[in-house]
């Protein structure tokens, strides 16, 4: 568009010239413009190097914390302004989480009214409802040490541990835990989040969210750079995904493998894994992906490992047939292993013949495990540009 403004002004001016000579002005223009061509050719030259990576995956699988990883591995981090910002989600986070332990213990006690263990102590119901109530509002208040101190109470109370042994029944944050174990710290009148709150922050990502990065430095000649997209998960964030679909080198796909258990937050009737498996099969199923590679984070391995010693598999309907050689480690590995083959057959399942030879690699992750992601996302590259190599055919 600017190029061809750029040609009219041109032209304008010739013809101009034809009735009297070129002024100043004019001149001005023409230089600007030329600028303006060159700056546009400078960049698109520019985004040739700039490889397009689409983290994909349903809600709660991880995404956006891989995300943050990325800003505190390869960049520069968050700066004491961003990480204050992060104070009031810290905060919502809080109060959110005990209002759905104390909301699910009344639920689960209602639903099984022979059974007290669901009950909160009378001297804590007031507590409870209170806490409740902030839960419900859209402006959280700041956390006091007051506050913080019921919170503890309420969660010490043992009808809220017992609704959280249960929490897959609930949409319990997987990081309730880290919240209440830190409630002191949170509710300091000086509180500033450190970079593991700001990973373990809850904020549900909407729209798109974009960052420019390299695996191995901020130098072009050291490494590939890349362009990574975070695009919300939840089901009506997903139609917000097609625009980004085209000249994408990487899909980098993110499944929760601890959710075998759980339902879905917006439809508590649809088990999580399966939700997962049929939006891999779409995304495998997409043409504008002939090309792309596939990078599968099978993420959360670190809930995933404590939970298969007590849940079976097999109360997914994906792996019913699912069948367990023991307990401890060599179980957790089977388990792993078996939930790792279900997706490398769904990927083949999915592929057609000529897109078999796009490269497809399957890595275990915790996002929260800073030297993890580092060194997965250095595999990532390095595959990446093996890749590249092949296909320009220097190996």
């Amino acid at each position: 568009m600017r190029s061809m403004l750029s040609l009219s002004i041109v032209s304008m001016g010739s013809f101009c010239s034809r009735q009297q000579p070129l002024n100043e002005v004019d001149a001005e223009e023409n230089i600007q413009a030329a600028e303006i061509d060159r700056r546009i050719a400078q960049e698109t030259k520019a985004e040739q190097h700039i490889h397009k990576l689409l983290l994909l995956g349903a809600g709660e699988s991880g995404k956006s914390t891989i995300f943050k990883q990325i800003r505190l591995l390869f960049q520069t981090g968050f700066d004491e302004v961003e990480l204050k910002s992060y104070a009031s989600v810290i905060h919502a986070n809080v109060y959110q989480t005990i209002k759905i332990l104390y909301d699910g213990a009344k639920e689960l006690a209602q639903n099984d009214p022979s059974s007290s263990k669901y009950v909160v102590c009378t001297e804590n119901k007031d507590i409870g409802e209170k806490l409740s109530e902030i839960g419900s509002k859209m402006d959280y208040p700041y956390l006091t040490k007051e506050i913080a101190k019921e919170i503890t109470t309420l969660w010490n109370d043992p009808a809220i541990q017992e609704t959280y042994s249960h929490g897959n029944k609930l949409q319990v944050p997987d990081c309730a835990q880290y919240f209440m174990e830190n409630l002191e710290r949170f509710s300091e009148a000086t509180y500033v989040p450190t970079k593991e709150d700001v990973l373990h922050a809850r904020v549900r990502t909407t729209g798109v969210v974009e960052i420019q990065f390299s695996p191995v430095g901020e130098s072009r000649k050291s490494g590939e750079v890349y362009r990574l997209y975070d695009v919300g998960g939840q089901r009506n964030e997903r139609r917000k995904w097609i625009h980004l679909f085209e000249g994408v080198t990487s899909v980098i796909f993110c499944a929760a493998i601890s959710e075998y258990d759980q339902l879905l937050f917006e439809d508590e009737t649809k088990n999580r894994m399966m939700e997962t498996k049929e939006l891999f099969e779409w995304v495998l199923k997409q043409s504008c992906f002939e090309k792309s590679s596939f990078m599968l984070f099978l993420n959360k391995f670190d809930i995933f490992e404590k939970k298969i010693q007590k849940v079976p598999l097999n109360v997914c309907e994906w792996f019913k047939d699912y069948q367990p050689v023991g307990s401890g480690r060599q179980e957790v590995e089977h388990a792993y292993e078996f939930v790792k083959k279900k997706y490398e057959e769904l990927y083949f399942q999915n592929s057609k013949p000529d897109r078999v030879d796009r490269a497809f690699k399957i890595y275990r992750t915790t996002v929260l495990d800073q030297k993890l992601i580092k060194k997965t996302f250095k595999l990532v590259d390095e595959t990446l540009r093996r890749r590249n190599l092949i296909e320009a055919g220097l190996l």
